[in-house]
């Protein structure tokens, strides 16, 4: 091969490295340290030397920038230490061989940890993206607007880096009305997804049908209790696993709302210019998952749900939650201020208060859904 063909073939394969240098900018300051390091070198004394300061240079590529760079700009600091020494003669000496040596293990160490570190970055990412559509298939986002009622949606997990835990919500339209279910798994985090998609998976799977609300909770509460012990492991304790939640329906000509509570906290009613209140169910059925079967369980509540009328659903995450004395979070009195918030600027408000309430992370998963009747219903 030519000395051309060798000096081509070079340059292309450092263009290359350059290219795959994620910020190249990094690479300005190593660069100047190599050039200046054995300059300054050549007019300091015998007894000085500065040439061991090269693996500075070393480091920093190796702190903001990949495996390959952090080679180039090592073999750089390797020839730099090279050719000080021959500057000053001192190339064959125990001391230049001893730093030569500590040089080249120093930047075959940082290589490597760099393709360590960039491996674990690239798995990261396929994870979070594995996750970020987990979260999409399993809690899909809600709808702007379903029907008559305009909504909006939070949802925090007590996990680090998860968008998905043990709460649950989801929407559907029907032919004439709005349903939603809101809902809470037994525990927190990724161990309850499982249960999570289960509950959502039948709820999705009926709420569109045309039948009556009991029924559906009624088919909600079969299947989830089916899935519970279908996809669960022998060792666990089935009944210990249940959903508590809320289903709602809302009809698009009638001025109210549905509701059947699964154990669940109550909606909030806000009102601008009005007291907060609370849509108790008198007669809450149990959870979901513990195999209700008498007549009558699943007996809807209706409540007056007006043009102009909001709805705040969310989970104990949300009420639960504490300040640095154990004091919950006053939910109904905090909310009862911003009545007259659309629900995207609402839900913004709660969270922000909640954050600052708790003074940190909240330690368990947190779902709201604020909704507003937009439409002029008529009668029936």
């Amino acid at each position: 091969m030519s000395t051309v063909c060798m000096t081509t073939s070079v340059a292309e394969k450092l263009r290359e490295w350059w290219r795959a240098c994620p910020q190249p900018h990094w690479l300005i300051g190593p660069v100047l340290l190599i050039v200046a390091i054995p300059v300054a070198d050549g007019f300091l004394p015998p007894d000085i030397h500065l040439a061991h300061l090269l693996v500075v240079a070393v480091a920093i590529t190796a702190m903001g920038t990949g495996p390959r760079p952090t080679a180039l700009v090592g073999a750089f600091a390797v020839l730099a230490l090279v050719g000080a020494a021959v500057e000053r003669r001192t190339l064959t000496t125990e001391s230049v061989i001893v730093e030569l040596s500590s040089l080249a293990v120093l930047c075959g160490l940082l290589v490597f940890f760099t393709s360590l570190r960039n491996r674990r970055e690239r798995e990261l990412i396929r994870v979070r993206t594995v996750s970020d559509a987990t979260q999409r298939v399993v809690l899909r986002p809600l709808p702007e607007r379903a029907g008559p009622v305009s909504l909006a949606s939070a949802y925090r997990s007590a996990e680090a880096d998860t968008g998905i835990g043990g709460d649950l919500y989801a929407v559907v339209r029907t032919g004439g009305s709005t349903r939603l279910i809101i809902g809470d798994v037994r525990g927190k985090g990724l161990a309850t997804i499982s249960d999570t998609a289960i509950a959502l998976g039948a709820f999705r799977s009926a709420a569109h049908r045309e039948m009556p609300l009991p029924e559906l909770a009624a088919y909600v509460e079969d299947s989830v209790r089916w899935g519970l012990r279908e996809f669960s492991e022998p060792a666990e304790d089935v009944p210990e696993r249940f959903v508590t939640a809320v289903l709602l329906d809302i009809p698009d000509e009638q001025p109210v709302v549905h509701v059947i509570s699964c154990g669940h906290p109550p909606p909030l009613l806000l009102r601008p210019g009005a007291a907060t209140a609370t849509l108790a169910v008198p007669e809450p059925a149990p959870p979901l998952g513990l195999g209700v079967i008498s007549e009558g369980a699943y007996a809807p509540v209706s409540f007056p749900f007006a043009p102009g009328d909001r709805l705040l659903l969310y989970t104990d995450g949300v009420t639960e939650a504490r300040d640095r004395r154990g004091v919950f979070y006053p939910l109904a009195e905090r909310v009862a201020a911003w009545a007259d918030h659309r629900p995207d600027q609402l839900l913004r408000r709660i969270t922000a208060d909640l954050e600052t309430y708790v003074g940190g992370r909240l330690n368990d998963d947190m779902a709201m859904i604020a909704l507003e009747r937009d439409g002029q219903p008529t009668a029936a």
